[in-house]
């Protein structure tokens, strides 16, 4: 190959391997539009209860005073995961349910006698290769505290969900 000919070939491929790096670093695509939310509450006073679903199902603990909170996802007619809150251990635990190289955030925060907490998260659930990830958080929440479990289609918070209630 002659001079002439080497740099464009190598500026093609040059272009090539960045595109490829590039690709692969690249974030996953927002849900357009965003997932339909379907909320489902427990009083936990009268659990242990349940709550079925295509996955694993969801199973509260008694917990006097406490509201168990679960948060369904769905986007174009699939499944593609689910939020609880458990106050009998102030769990929150995310599930994303679809390889579809999306996620979505959580982020959570408490209201108390009149004071608000700061914003916990964002949280997300890993992304492997697995049918359903799901990781799991918990929180220190006095009994008796409003809880906001906040969605988002982004890490910054600049594309809003929704937002679910419970109570610890």
């Amino acid at each position: 190959m002659t001079g002439g000919r080497r740099a464009p070939v190598l500026l093609a491929g040059a272009v090539l391997a960045a595109g490829a790096l590039l690709a692969t670093a690249a974030p996953s695509q927002a849900y357009s539009p965003n997932p339909k939310l379907t909320d489902h509450t427990r009083d936990t006073d009268g659990c242990p209860c349940s709550l079925g679903d295509p996955f694993d199902g969801t199973y509260f603990k008694h917990d006097a005073g406490g509201k168990a909170l679960k948060v369904e996802l769905r986007s174009g007619g699939w499944f593609v995961g689910k939020v609880e809150f458990h106050p009998s251990a102030e769990k929150l635990w995310i599930y994303d349910t679809k390889n579809d190289s999306d996620t979505f955030y959580v982020r959570l925060s408490y209201r108390y006698k009149g004071v608000t907490s700061k914003l916990h998260g964002p949280y997300k659930a890993p992304g492997t290769s697995k049918t359903v990830d799901s990781t799991v958080k918990n929180f220190s929440i006095p009994d008796g505290a409003d809880v906001f479990v906040y969605l988002y289609d982004s890490r910054d918070r600049s594309d809003y969900i929704g937002v679910g209630h419970a109570v610890a």
